[in-house]
């Protein structure tokens, strides 16, 4: 399994441990258990995951991928695992309250991700003038806040409860309805037919009978 590990609560790397855990991690590592199979995981640079992908490093990618029109002329992808959609996460103190207040600023994303897509859609297609940063992770894009290089970034909600958890007096959370809703999928080889088939059986199988409910909870559930 391709992947950024570098995107938590998905994927990151446990500081006391130094393995690989997260969400995505313990998704496929059930899917993978349920077709007989151990997964290993191949640590990725985003902005070469699919054509580590269709090179054939590895055989699927589970990266908090969103499901695009564009990818998936590369890529197959299997049925929606994870609903999620893009915020913008500034400074506490920020007067940043919307995408309009984005006007004028220095907004970091992590390139080639949707967030990177959402800027550029606001900027060309909406009219709000702002300046793109692009990093080559999230964590990057977020040190870009908190050391005053960027104004917010545009990243994954999730990814942005977690960092505002961690740091409330650091960052805060601002939703828009300019954002739609996005969906995870599992990437695989458009060769590999009978691989996505079967992931998506096990998929099914996963949520019909709670396990999904138990991983999500594990990483999502309230305290």
């Amino acid at each position: 399994m391709g992947s950024d590990i570098a995107y938590p609560p998905f994927e990151y790397t446990d500081e006391k441990t130094g393995k690989y855990v997260g969400f995505d991690i313990d998704l496929m590592t059930e899917i993978a258990k349920r077709m007989g199979l151990e997964v290993k995981f191949v640590n990725t640079a985003w902005d070469g995951i699919i054509p580590g992908l269709t090179s054939k490093k590895y055989d699927v990618i589970c990266s908090a991928m969103t499901i695009t029109e564009e990818r998936a002329k590369q890529v197959d992808f299997s049925d929606p695992y994870f609903e999620a959609k893009q915020v913008i996460i500034a400074r506490a103190d920020s007067n940043i309250n919307g995408v309009q207040d984005l006007e004028g600023k220095v907004v970091a994303v992590q390139q080639g991700t949707t967030g990177d897509f959402a800027a550029m859609r606001l900027v060309d297609e909406k009219g709000i003038k702002f300046k793109i940063v692009r990093f080559e992770g999230t964590p990057e894009a977020l040190m870009a806040i908190q050391k005053g290089d960027a104004d917010a970034a545009i990243i994954d909600n999730f990814v942005a409860y977690l960092a505002v958890k961690e740091n409330p007096d650091i960052y805060k959370v601002v939703e828009d309805k300019e954002f739609a809703p996005e969906y995870y999928g599992i990437a695989v080889n458009k060769d590999n037919p009978g691989l996505l088939k079967k992931i998506n059986e096990v998929l099914k199988e996963i949520k019909q009978d709670g396990t999904y409910d138990k991983i999500y909870n594990k990483w999502f559930g309230e305290e």
